[in-house]
């Protein structure tokens, strides 16, 4: 078998795993996406049973998001010995130059939509957290108001606070039986 046919079939077996690749992130990234949906969800109606369960749901997908990273880091390295270059300067577009034209439009769209999903994913999370601050906020000024927090309680960034429900509120209720 001569040289170049190795590497036609090397490069074709490298394109379908690259593309099969693509197609389990984009099923990852819309998995996850779902997650963060549902968790907002959850968020909004105070579902704090839904919250936690989603929590540990969100925690099971970016451990597998870490394994699908593995595989991709490993894809790259091969990409970069094939292109003479060190896999962490591989790109798409480089990646494209060892793949036939109709495969690399697949690579692309895949790719295009693979850094759509993950934008929504980021965008969503960094709502569902600003909504936690202010429902955790929230709660822990009910607490201080009620006297129940008193030096346990913490602020939005996770610092205890040293005020207590006399310092909040201004003044100190008794409750006395004559």
């Amino acid at each position: 078998m001569n040289q170049a046919l190795l590497h036609e079939r090397g490069d074709a077996a490298l394109t379908n795993e690259v593309i099969a690749h693509l197609e389990a992130q984009l099923v990852a990234a819309r998995r996850l996406l779902q997650v963060v949906l549902e968790q907002g969800a959850a968020i909004r109606n105070r579902d704090v049973r839904a919250v936690v369960q989603l929590t540990g749901v969100l925690q099971a997908e970016l451990q597998r998001r870490q394994l699908l990273e593995t595989e991709r880091l490993a894809l790259l390295q091969r990409a970069g010995a094939k292109l003479g270059v060190p896999g962490a300067s591989v790109t798409l577009a480089l990646l494209e130059t060892l793949m036939d034209p109709d495969s690399a439009l697949v690579a692309g769209a895949r790719s295009a939509e693979l850094r759509g999903l993950l934008e929504t994913v980021q965008r969503e999370h960094h709502v569902n957290r600003a909504l936690m601050s202010q429902e955790l906020a929230f709660l822990d000024h009910l607490l201080k108001l009620a006297g129940v927090a008193g030096h346990e309680s913490y602020d939005a960034g996770g610092d205890r606070l040293a005020t207590t429900a006399a310092d909040v509120t201004g003044h100190r209720v008794f409750d006395l039986e004559v």
